[in-house]
């Protein structure tokens, strides 16, 4: 797996490191959205769950990872931002899925509320419309370490909370990134979850309900943060939508253990796997017939 690596100009406000996974044999592209202070390294067992049976998009939000050398810092993102950058992604690499992780589901929510013409499903993964009590203590105490810029206590933190399932070379390498993330990344963060603690729950809700192709929830039976139960609240909102649980995982999913890996990946394949060639078939008609513009 080589990607083809670009940084990409999105509206002269941003750019945006990029890493394409392309798949000669592979009909679909599918673009997987970060969760908070996560960059591409993150995704790379979700890639290799899905390369090479579809085309995989990664990138960097322009905060983070490869992404931050090339943009100014001068405020930080809102979701609403974010959510536009991945419709132009979705356009530039003519992706027709969505995987997002943890508050990536944000900014995926966000852009699919805006119904791009390019998307046929998504999966939402390790997201819920709820801060619970456990989520909201998490954040809480975040929101302190961040303002305070404790990298190490924030460090902790995430392997306490979040990352408790995670095994213990994960925990080192979660730790490591977490507690050396530059100044202008824990402001990010502080603002982000600061945003979350004081929006209105049903704001995530309202933008499900434009929501107009399949969704898949899938979420960890071990994570009490952004907990199965709670996801299914989307189930009243999304006209067309799925929950999948996977047994014995927290809110890390397939990088939590083997077996967790193995059925993330069947939940995946089996929600995303192609049309048959009669409907695919159909479909380009009136792809070819309608051209599409963002």
């Amino acid at each position: 797996m080589r990607p083809e690596i670009a940084v990409l100009d999105i509206q002269g406000q941003f750019r945006v490191y990029t890493e394409f996974y392309r798949a000669d044999a592979a009909e679909k592209t599918i673009i997987l959205v970060n969760g908070s202070m996560a960059t591409t390294a993150s995704f790379a067992q979700t890639a290799r769950n899905l390369y090479p049976k579809f085309n995989v998009v990664l990138y960097d939000q322009p905060y983070a990872g490869k992404s931050k050398a090339h943009n100014l810092h001068s405020q930080p993102l809102t979701k609403e931002l974010e959510g536009q950058i991945l419709l132009e992604l979705i356009d530039h690499f003519a992706a027709e899925h969505i995987l997002s992780f943890s508050w990536g589901g944000a900014a995926a929510l966000i852009a699919l509320a805006q119904r791009p013409r390019r998307i046929e499903k998504a999966v939402i993964s390790s997201f819920s419309p709820v801060v619970n009590v456990h989520m909201r203590d998490y954040l809480e105490r975040g929101v302190r370490h961040l303002g305070a810029f404790d990298r190490y206590e924030l460090g902790h933190l995430v392997n306490d909370t979040i990352g408790k399932h995670l095994p213990s070379l994960f925990k080192r390498f979660n730790y490591k990134h977490v507690s050396t993330l530059d100044i202008h990344e824990y402001v990010q963060m502080h603002f982000h979850i600061s945003q979350v603690l004081c929006i209105d729950q049903l704001c995530y809700l309202n933008a499900a309900q434009n929501i107009d192709v399949p969704v898949l929830f899938l979420n960890g039976e071990w994570d009490e943060y952004t907990a199965a139960e709670d996801a299914k609240l989307f189930g009243k909102h999304v006209a067309n939508c799925q929950f999948s649980t996977l047994k014995s995982t927290g809110h890390f999913l397939d990088m939590e253990h083997k077996a967790a890996c193995s059925d993330s990946q069947k939940a995946l394949l089996s929600f995303l796997k192609p049309e048959p060639a009669t409907k695919r078939s159909r479909y380009n008609e009136v792809q070819h017939h309608h051209a599409f513009a963002l």
